[in-house]
């Protein structure tokens, strides 16, 4: 029985072969419908498009460059002021101590070292009348000289309104 069914199939394809080659035309094993094409043909496409744009985006964009209107950085002027010796405030039972100070005030820009040069006996009294007050336990540690460091800046900005300074800036310190 075998033997018979494959001798049919080979009958049926023996006419197929007769058929096609009477025809002149070959016979299509798998055909498509003319949608499905399309359908898959532009899903490729697409697949392809998004691809490219994805890899376009992430690794192909130039990087925008930055803004040339951003001003830029301007170096500081420091300008030295003269050295400041005082006496330390003593409960009277305590030795005098003395203060030794030499201070830069930073300045944010090269024109204000005109405007500050007129006024800077101001800045030194003011300094030196704060410093009397000081003990020196008021300059241990790291803490205490920063709280001296910002109580200068405050006070220099104060004496030379509206202009500003940056910082109050110490080259020495010395407490005897």
């Amino acid at each position: 029985m075998a033997d018979a069914k494959a001798a049919a199939i080979d009958n049926e394809a023996d006419v197929d072969a007769d058929a096609e080659a009477a025809s002149g035309q070959p016979k299509k094993k798998f055909a498509l419908p003319p949608l499905k094409f399309l359908a898959i043909g532009g899903v490729a496409a697409l697949l392809i498009a998004g691809g490219g744009a994805g890899a376009y985006f992430t690794l192909l964009k130039p990087k925008p460059e930055p803004k040339s209107d951003a001003p830029l950085v301007k170096p500081a002027v420091f300008v030295d002021l003269p050295e400041i010796m005082v006496n330390l405030s003593s409960t009277g039972a305590e030795r005098t101590q003395y203060l030794r100070i030499k201070v830069v005030l930073e300045l944010p820009e090269q024109k204000m070292v005109e405007q500050i040069q007129p006024i800077m006996p101001r800045v030194i009294d003011t300094f030196q009348t704060y410093l009397r007050e000081l003990r020196s336990s008021d300059l241990d540690g790291s803490a205490g000289l920063y709280r001296l460091k910002e109580e200068l800046t405050r006070r220099v900005n104060a004496s030379i309104s509206p202009s500003r300074i940056n910082a109050v800036l110490f080259k020495e310190i010395v407490v005897q």
